[in-house]
C-alpha cells in the first residue's frame, strides 16, 4: 500500500522470450506451394473442367488448332500453367464478380511461381505480364481494384472468342488437382503438358498418328512425341502396341499405339462412358494410321 506516500507507476514492459524470438525469426512466408494448395483447396473440388473447345476447336473448323496451340507455339509454359491454375481456383459465378478472383499482385506472383529467384518488384511485374498474355489471347479480362494492387481476374470462354466464361457442362475434360499438389506441374514439360490436355481431351486406348498433330492440335509431331515419351516415361501414360488390318499397306497389316492415362490422371468410369468419339479416334480407325 502507498498510504500518504506518492506511488509512481512505471509502464511494465514484456519482452519476448528468446525461444519465441527465434521462433517468429523462423517463421517463414507462405510458399508459392502452399498458396495454390490453399487456393485449390477453396475451391472445394478435386478437379478443374476445362472445355476441349480449349485443346482443339470442333470437328469442320479450319484450322482445328484451339488456344493450347499458342501457348505450345510461343514456348510460353508460365503462361499455360497460370491458365490452367485460374481454371482449377475460380470455381463459382455466384459472386458479385461472376466467374473471377482479386487478390493481390503479390500473391498472383507466388501462385504463379514468379517469386522464384527474383525480387519482390520482378516477381510482380512478371506475374502482370502473365496475365497481360492471357488478357491478349481473350482468355480472362483483368481489372486493377483498390490502391493494395490487387488485380481481379475474370475468366472467359476457354476457346478464345472473348465471350463470358460458363461453366462446361458437356465436352470437357477434368484436370486432377493432382497435377498441383502432387508436384506434376514442376515434373511435366511444355510438350508433357500439352500432350497431358490432349490425352484428357481423348478416350481411353485413343490413337494418335503424330504426323497429323500439327494439322489436329497446332504444333508439330516431335513435340508430340516428346510430351508422350515423357508421360510414358513418368508412368503416367500406358502405351500398347497393336497390330491391325491395314489393306493399303504391302503386308496388309501395320502396326499402331494406343495409349491411356494412368493414376492420377486416368479418367473417371463414368466420364469415359459418356465421352464421344473424338475426332483423332474416328480417323485412326479408319485407316489415318495405316502406313506402307
Amino acid at each position: 500500500m502507498c498510504g500518504r506516500v506518492t506511488c509512481i507507476l512505471r509502464p511494465v514492459t514484456t519482452h519476448p522470450t528468446h525461444e519465441s524470438a527465434v521462433s517468429d525469426a523462423a517463421l517463414a512466408p507462405a510458399s508459392g506451394e502452399e498458396t495454390r494448395a490453399f487456393l485449390l483447396t477453396r475451391s472445394k473440388r478435386r478437379s478443374a473442367p476445362i472445355s476441349k473447345l480449349f485443346v482443339q476447336a470442333p470437328l469442320g473448323t479450319v484450322p482445328r488448332h484451339g488456344p493450347l496451340s499458342t501457348f505450345v507455339r510461343h514456348r510460353d509454359l508460365r503462361a499455360l500453367r497460370a491458365m490452367l491454375l485460374l481454371l482449377g481456383i475460380i470455381s463459382s459465378g455466384d459472386g458479385p464478380d461472376g466467374w473471377s478472383t482479386t487478390l493481390p499482385i503479390a500473391v498472383w506472383a507466388r501462385a504463379f511461381d514468379t517469386t522464384l529467384d527474383a525480387t519482390p518488384a520482378s516477381a510482380s511485374t512478371a506475374a502482370s505480364k502473365v496475365l497481360a498474355r492471357l488478357e491478349d489471347r481473350r482468355l480472362i479480362e483483368r481489372t486493377r481494384r483498390g490502391r493494395e494492387r490487387k488485380i481481379r481476374v475474370t475468366l472467359l470462354r476457354e476457346d478464345g472468342s472473348g465471350e463470358p466464361y460458363t461453366r462446361p457442362t458437356s465436352r470437357f475434360l477434368q484436370l486432377p488437382h493432382a497435377y498441383w499438389l502432387d508436384g506434376w506441374y514442376r515434373k511435366l514439360d511444355l510438350p508433357a503438358t500439352a500432350m497431358l490436355l490432349v490425352a484428357l481431351h481423348e478416350k481411353p486406348g485413343f490413337r494418335l498418328p503424330t504426323e497429323r498433330v500439327p494439322d489436329w492440335y497446332g504444333w508439330s509431331a516431335d513435340t508430340a512425341e516428346r510430351g508422350l515419351t515423357r508421360l510414358a516415361d513418368f508412368g503416367v501414360l500406358e502405351v500398347a502396341q497393336r497390330l491391325i488390318k491395314a489393306p493399303l499397306s504391302p503386308s496388309g497389316l501395320t502396326k499402331i499405339n494406343e495409349y491411356s492415362l494412368l493414376a492420377p490422371f486416368a479418367p473417371s468410369p463414368s466420364r469415359t462412358a459418356t465421352t464421344s468419339t473424338s475426332p483423332s479416334t474416328a480417323a485412326a480407325s479408319t485407316g489415318a494410321t495405316e502406313t506402307p
